[in-house]
């Protein structure tokens, strides 16, 4: 995928999250339906854009979602764990009879759209337009990109045209904050100067206890996490 613009976010040794491109950042809320299943996402306020930012990353600034270099009063350890390899690399796939899915686990930022009428492993083998309809939006919705579906007629995977932009994510069902979700094919930079795959949705730790740095992998949920900033 190309590259949002010139968009660009750089991960630094143990510290923040520097944006650079003018990339436009909004909240972003978790919208649950009447079962508690996560359904859609509800736009929130929006930040004032700037050519360049620093958000946290060890999820303890004082003046959230920026930095304030708590995390060298902390000590705070961000090093990268994450896979350097291509999505399609670490990806489970699974055919049904109209589309396939891709699946890296490791990728689960715990949106949990994937539950909603039935998971998404258990619709895109079932057959029929609203399993179609289903499969879409539940992996549309996927915060940090785990899941993709693809057209099995043409090979072509279904994502939605994103505008570059940066959502900060929040969860009113759970009571916390999740990850920084980039959209639209926004370089990502680690800090050795290695250049992850661009993809159309990523989603970055802003708790500081991902597993998987530098991306979300739901701890937010375990330490419960609130941008109180």
């Amino acid at each position: 995928m190309e590259k949002g613009s010139g968009m660009k976010v750089t991960v630094r040794k143990d510290g923040p999250y520097i944006v650079s491109g003018g990339v436009p950042m909004a909240r972003l809320f978790i919208r649950t339906n009447e079962h508690g299943e996560s359904v859609e996402w509800a736009d929130g306020d929006r930040y004032r854009v700037e050519p360049q930012y620093a958000l946290c990353r060890c999820g303890r600034s004082r003046n959230k979602p920026y930095c304030d270099a708590m995390h060298k009063k902390i000590a705070f350890d961000g090093t990268e764990t994450a896979s350097r390899r291509p999505y399609a690399e670490d990806a489970r796939r699974i055919d049904g009879p109209e589309l396939s899915l891709t699946d890296v686990e490791s990728l689960c930022a715990f949106g949990r759209f994937c539950d909603a009428q039935g998971t998404a492993w258990e619709r895109a083998r079932q057959p029929g337009a609203e399993s179609v309809e289903v499969v879409m939006r539940q992996t549309r919705n996927c915060p940090g990109g785990r899941l993709v579906a693809w057209d099995r007629a043409t090979g072509a995977p279904l994502e939605p045209a994103y505008a570059p932009s940066i959502g900060l994510v929040e969860d009113p069902a759970r009571g916390v904050s999740g990850g920084i979700l980039l959209r639209g094919g926004i370089e990502l930079v680690g800090a050795d100067g290695f250049h992850y795959e661009i993809r159309n949705r990523m989603a970055l730790c802003r708790c500081g206890a991902s597993k998987n740095k530098p991306f979300c992998d739901g701890s937010h949920a375990e330490v419960k996490f609130p941008d109180d900033g």
